[in-house]
């Protein structure tokens, strides 16, 4: 089927940012004494900022949370400037998709880090939208984003084709009414929300009927 628009999720679909953020977190979280907390920064994927912070302080209720936060925060951009890691193939499936189609994407990062990691990963120029946490009320799971970038690109939702590493974006498109390709990152995927299950973003694409 023709695709209105593709659109993408960032962190851990086109970026391999979970990883950075599991291990800046686990130092950040042991430098003020908390060790063991590898459960609760799985919780954590794929989820937008605020949410983590209420899970972070409804699982340790007695957290200095803006001292853990500026630690992993610190240690998240320190890596990230030494490197921005993409995905496998994500480079050549993007930069390919763009030639043909309008790409969007939608992240539950905030704006202003979703920038700044697009433009250093040299992403950036292949999206004609990107919706982030910033331009919505309802992050992922909620459909809203999705929605959002459909209608900034003038398409109809049954007709986007959605790339997605997590069950809460996953969720997200599923709910929007599009086609979900998932392309399972830190955890193994419930397959309740997917038309498509794949080992990678090429492989993905090749399954949605995408020439790349």
């Amino acid at each position: 089927m023709p695709y209105d628009a593709i659109l993408f999720d960032l962190d851990g679909t086109l970026i391999d940012t979970e990883r950075v953020a599991m291990t800046t977190g686990r130092a950040a979280f042991a430098a003020i004494g908390y060790a063991e907390v590898d459960a609760l920064l799985h919780r954590l994927i794929g989820v937008d900022q605020p949410t983590a912070a209420v899970l972070i302080r409804t699982a340790l209720p007695e957290v200095d949370l803006p001292s853990l936060t500026a630690l992993w925060q610190e240690g998240f951009e320190s890596a990230l400037r030494a490197d921005v890691p993409l995905k496998p193939h994500a480079m050549d499936v993007v930069q390919s998709l763009a030639q043909r189609h309008d790409l969007g994407l939608v992240t539950s990062s905030g704006r202003e880090a979703a920038l700044d990691k697009l433009s250093r990963s040299g992403l950036l120029h292949a999206f004609r939208r990107v919706v982030t946490r910033d331009d919505v009320t309802k992050p992922k799971p909620d459909p809203e984003p999705y929605l959002l970038a459909a209608h900034h690109l003038s398409a109809t939702p049954a007709r986007c084709l959605v790339f997605e590493d997590s069950d809460t974006g996953a969720r997200a498109a599923y709910a929007a009414g599009m086609t979900v390709v998932q392309v399972p990152d830190m955890h193994p995927p419930s397959g309740s929300y997917a038309t498509h299950i794949a080992p990678d973003l090429r492989a993905g694409a090749a399954m949605a009927g995408l020439r790349i």
